[in-house]
């Protein structure tokens, strides 16, 4: 999966790689975890089934950094890794063919990526690092299809947050909400509250930007 670099404005890039083959199947797999991007799926009517690793499989060493990686390449890079992981899950599994649908979404504040935190104190000192800035959220999507065809897209869209005072900063890392959540956040929680201003897709933000992942699935011979 690769794409041009986003410019500093909100963006998309769609890419295609291998030969054009028909999805052959009316319902996807969804490998991940995350019930917002169950939710965002059947906002779009695209019924859905979950792939998830197995107790074997190492998931979250999937979203290790690399060393000097700028956050537009991690995002693609470890889109690109659970897509392959998930496609030989589906194949070892013997289930059958379909679709797999895979995304990442990472918080970048300048160069620096923001993953999910480690412990609370790692919650604390990224939000206290995003108080009062701007900062940019970068989600991938990428869809492989029976065939070896894959079609990609990364999102990135632009938040700005206002000064978060330290009282209602600790308060919400004590309700465990960043814990999970790229840069420590959840646009659907209550840090909603923080936000000055939006540029880009909500959807995107929440985990799964549904313009995008909507084209990929048209392209794939889905009606959405």
């Amino acid at each position: 999966m690769s794409a041009a670099a986003p410019s500093d404005s909100t963006s998309t890039s769609v890419t295609s790689t291998g030969a054009d083959a028909p999805a052959g199947a009316d319902f996807v797999y969804l490998a991940s975890q995350s019930p917002r991007r169950r939710q965002l799926l059947t906002q779009i009517g695209i019924r859905h089934e979950l792939l998830l690793p197995g107790a074997d499989e190492d998931a979250e060493a999937l979203e290790a950094e690399h060393a000097g990686e700028s956050p537009d390449d991690y995002v693609r890079r470890v889109t690109e890794a659970k897509l392959v992981a998930a496609l030989a899950r589906r194949e070892r599994r013997g289930l059958p063919p379909a679709p797999v649908l895979c995304s990442d979404t990472t918080v970048a504040l300048g160069g620096r990526i923001l993953g999910k935190p480690e412990d609370a104190a790692h919650a604390a000192a990224m939000l206290a690092d995003l108080s009062g800035q701007d900062h940019r959220v970068l989600t991938a999507v990428a869809l492989g299809l029976p065939g070896g065809r894959v079609l990609a897209a990364v999102n990135v869209s632009h938040v700005r947050f206002a000064e978060i005072g330290a009282a209602r900063l600790q308060a919400y890392v004590d309700s465990g909400e960043p814990m999970g959540k790229a840069g420590a956040y959840a646009i659907q929680s209550q840090a909603a509250a923080w936000i000055e201003r939006i540029e880009g897709s909500y959807s995107g933000i929440m985990g799964l930007p549904l313009f995008e992942t909507a084209e990929l699935l048209r392209q794939a011979g889905f009606e959405v």
